[in-house]
This record gives structure tokens, C-alpha cells and sequence, in this order.
């Protein structure tokens, strides 16, 4: 069964890249003539791991082509995310596969409402990986892939072995996709407003660890108690594991790029009010940022 990738980001050419070189069938789906244009001069999706590149030329296609889709890993930004499934929608089979490798919370159920008829299986990674170039992906750093549903664990499993991609099946993925949530929303913003990678937020911790007791609050509001656990000590493991990283977030705000701030900080915003859970220091990050945006010309929603 082919392994169709919508998405050109960093992650989703990341698994493309590994998944192409196993042998799979991957097919890369591009957003319009001009991007399939340039990817086809350019000979394929280059990965980087250790300094040494090698391009892999995996076959690629538009939206609008004809082929099935059964199985499809949607790699693209939460804020994108609907609108990608939508462009492709009428091409999955009933019963069709989609894995959603999004960050923070709320384009999940977005996507799942849409195409009622597939199985979307929800992903988190801590997989480190950049676009250095178009289709040129450096893989910076190993991590896990956490996906997983409520029904049995599918049999192509097997296959990201093969492509060497690390995974773990879970029937508790909501834990873990709040726990992703909660980490990204202590980590990323204060990296954009600090301008800084990820271990200089060390010298911050008193702006960290009140905003980690109010993230602990939201969750075990929302019935996330196990994805509070320890939360504070394990923001720390990550700043001092990806230290001279820098978050998605402030990698897409020095290029100048959309920010998913909807789904990270607006996300918990909504959340708390909905909820009736103080959350001042949240809330107020929330406002700084989107000021910080304003004041780029980058998009606030």
C-alpha cells in the first residue's frame, strides 16, 4: 500500500525520506504546479543526517490527481491542516488511513469531522528536523513517534521498523497530545519572545515554573490528570536534552512564517475560560506573543 505525504514540511519529508529509502511506496503530494515543478528540477527530497546528504527521488503528485489514497500521513501545520484534507478528500477510499502529525490541540477533531468515513490516528514526535532548503530536511535530532487509537494497532507497523522510524503504539494518545500540548505551550512562546534556543530558557525558570502550575490546572481540569504529572521536571529534561535546538515556533517566526499560536496558547486560552480556570500567566503570555507578531507583520491567527 503506498505511503501518500501531504505536507513538505521538516517531519513529513523526514518520514518520507526514510520511509522512500526502505523500499516503500511513498508518493509526496505538493500543493500546486510550480512547487511539483521546482521539486522534480530539484531530484528528489534530500535528507541530511551527520552532515552527509542523500537525495532520494520519490515520486510526487498534486492534489487533484487521480490515484486512491489508502493510507496518508498528513504532515502539514495545524492551521493548514483542514484545508489540505479538504483538497483531497474525495480521493481516500472508505476505511482509509490518515495520520495526523500535527502540533498542539483542536485541528485533531477538525480533521477527524471532516472525513467521518476514515481512521485518523493521531501522532506526537520529538523527532528533531529542519528545512534547510526546499525539499532539504536535516535531521537534527532522535526522538520517539507516539500514534495510536482506540482500536487494534494496524499491521503496517511493521513498516516504520523497517524505515527505521522509532515508534510506540498507544491507546492513550489524548495523554499523550496533551502532554505535547502543554510542553510546547512552556517552551515555544517564551523562545520567540527571548529570541532564543531552547537551553537559554534555563535562565527563566521563574517565568517557567508558574506558567507550569497553571498548565498543570488546566489539565487536571480537563480531565488530563496523568499528562500533569510532573510536568515542570520534565520541561526541564527537554530544555537541557534540546538545548541548542530551536522550537518550531521560533523557527517559523525568523522565517517569517505563520505561527501556530491558535493551537498552542489560543488553544489553552479558550480552553481555560471554557473551563473557569485561572490562568492569568497564560493568558497573558497569550496576549504578548500575538503583540510580538503584530509588531513582525506576522499573522496572528
Amino acid at each position: 500500500m503506498t505511503w501518500h505525504v501531504l505536507g513538505g514540511g521538516s517531519l513529513g519529508g523526514l518520514w518520507a525520506a526514510r520511509l522512500g529509502r526502505a523500499g516503500l511506496p511513498v508518493q509526496l503530494i505538493l500543493r500546486n504546479p510550480q512547487r511539483l515543478a521546482a521539486y522534480r528540477a530539484a531530484g528528489g527530497l534530500t535528507l541530511v543526517e551527520q552532515g552527509a546528504a542523500q537525495t532520494y527521488p520519490i515520486p510526487a503528485q498534486l492534489a487533484a490527481d487521480s490515484q486512491p489514497i489508502e493510507r496518508l500521513l498528513l504532515a502539514c501545520k495545524a492551521y493548514d491542516a483542514l484545508a489540505a484534507i479538504s483538497s483531497i478528500e474525495t480521493r481516500l477510499r472508505p476505511g482509509a488511513q490518515v495520520l495526523l502529525l500535527q502540533n498542539g490541540l483542536g485541528s485533531q477533531e477538525q480533521v477527524a469531522a471532516r472525513v467521518q468515513n476514515a481512521r485518523c490516528i493521531a501522532v506526537s514526535s520529538t523527532e528533531g528536523a529542519f528545512r534547510q532548503d526546499d525539499f532539504r530536511i536535516v535531521f537534527a535530532g532522535q526522538g520517539q513517534n507516539w500514534l495510536g487509537d482506540a482500536q487494534t494497532p494496524p499491521d503496517w507497523l511493521g513498516e516504520l521498523t523497517l524505515a527505521g522510524i522509532p515508534h510506540q503504539w498507544t491507546e492513550k494518545m489524548p495523554t499523550r497530545l496533551w502532554r505535547k500540548f502543554a510542553l510546547n505551550c512552556a517552551i515555544n512562546p517564551l523562545t520567540v519572545l527571548h529570541d532564543c534556543r531552547n537551553g537559554a530558557l534555563l535562565e527563566h525558570l521563574d517565568e517557567i515554573q508558574p506558567l507550569c502550575a497553571e498548565l498543570v490546572e488546566l489539565l487536571n481540569h480537563a480531565g488530563q490528570a496523568d499528562a500533569a504529572v510532573a510536568l515542570y521536571e520534565q520541561v526541564l529534561q527537554v530544555l537541557q536534552a534540546t538545548a541548542a535546538n530551536l522550537s518550531s515556533m521560533q523557527q517559523d517566526v525568523r522565517a517569517g512564517r505563520r505561527t501556530e499560536i491558535d493551537y498552542l496558547l489560543g488553544y489553552a486560552s479558550t480552553c481555560a475560560t471554557r473551563l473557569q480556570v485561572p490562568a492569568p500567566r497564560l493568558q497573558q503570555l497569550h496576549l504578548r506573543l500575538l503583540e510580538h507578531l503584530r509588531a513582525r507583520g506576522l499573522p496572528c491567527a
